[in-house]
């Protein structure tokens, strides 16, 4: 006689029934916690200056950054990589992962005036970055040496038709640069440009006599000019510096038809993310509406001005099609 068959019921049948049922039920939703995307941001965010701690366009970062990071509940780290007009520090971004932990102060130089004035740029003003938004702007302050006699912009245009007179800046591209040698070619005049390595040591030399006139941020410029260390002449601006109500514009002058301002602007790497974009855009405009933010930003002779975006990428094009063609037609270079 055969034996019966024995029955060994398998894991699954000695499984009690409301196990069975959780274990499934926590199957099936396994493939859509995995979807889920990553939360952010979710670890502190670096913005990288492509300028000295100090300056103007540092101050403003560290300004906006703290309230940046009060809207993205996240710290944001201030990171200077100071040198060659700003590009060290984009070259950097522009390789960077496109995560939304990787943020650059993009200004008129880096975006603007080195792809028309360096051939050795390494990276693409128009394609290796996203906007993030537009952030601040200021005028030139043009300014004389107490020691040069010189009182007001017709005695400084005097001196440059005689051929006696240089001015000193920031640097070869810089916007202090530019908005002199815009001012040149208004008057069709000439005049030895005398460059520095930073707003610093030109507004030293300035104070001191060892140049006659320069063009300088306010930002660092303002104390020295209350003190009666310069002699303030023009700004480059569409109005007049609140702080100095009685020195006029290049415009109200007829020394220029358009206005010069060093701006400002937030971007990330290329490909990041859309929603982390409009996060960090959402959180930038609303940094900039805080009146204390607007107030610290006045102080230095800035002026807070939001965008979108798109506004922007805008604005960025409209000034690479002004700046160049002038750049190239004013032989400025550093090739």
């Amino acid at each position: 006689m055969s034996k019966p068959s024995i029955f060994k019921p398998s894991i699954l049948h000695s499984l009690p029934r409301r196990a069975l049922i959780c274990g499934l039920a926590l199957a099936a939703a396994l493939p859509s916690l995995a979807a889920q995307p990553e939360a952010y941001p979710n670890k502190p965010i670096k913005w990288t200056v492509g300028f000295p701690a100090g300056g103007g366009t540092d101050v403003l970062a560290r300004t906006v950054g703290v309230e940046l990071s009060k809207h993205l509940k996240q710290q944001v780290i201030i990171d200077n990589r100071a040198g060659a007009a700003g590009m060290i520090a984009a070259e950097a971004i522009s390789h960077a992962a496109p995560d939304g932990y990787n943020l650059l102060t993009a200004d008129v130089a880096i975006l603007a005036f080195n792809p028309a004035i360096y051939s050795n740029i390494r990276y693409d003003a128009q394609k290796s970055f996203t906007s993030v938004g537009l952030m601040g702007r200021f005028p030139i302050l043009i300014a004389a040496s107490t020691q040069s006699g010189i009182k007001n912009m017709n005695e400084l245009m005097e001196q440059i038709r005689k051929g006696s007179i240089g001015y000193g800046t920031a640097g070869v591209g810089t916007p202090h640069h530019l908005a002199m040698e815009m001012l040149l070619g208004n008057t069709q005049t000439q005049a030895d440009h005398v460059p520095y390595k930073g707003d610093a040591p030109a507004l030293q030399d300035l104070a001191g006599g060892q140049i006659k006139v320069a063009a300088l941020a306010p930002s660092l410029s303002l104390p020295f000019v209350k003190e009666g260390k310069l002699v303030p002449l023009a700004v480059t601006g569409d109005k007049r510096l609140p702080q100095l109500p009685h020195v006029p514009t290049l415009k109200e002058l007829n020394l220029s038809t358009q206005a010069v301002y060093a701006w400002q602007g937030l971007v990330v790497p290329k490909d990041t993310a859309p929603d982390r974009v409009q996060l960090i855009a959402s959180a930038l405009k609303t940094s900039l509406a805080n009146p204390e933010v607007v107030r610290k930003l006045e102080e230095l002779g800035m002026e807070a001005i939001p965008s979108t975006s798109d506004a922007m990428t805008a604005y960025v094009r409209e000034e690479q099609n002004r700046w160049g063609p002038m750049i190239k037609a004013r032989g400025i270079t550093n090739k």
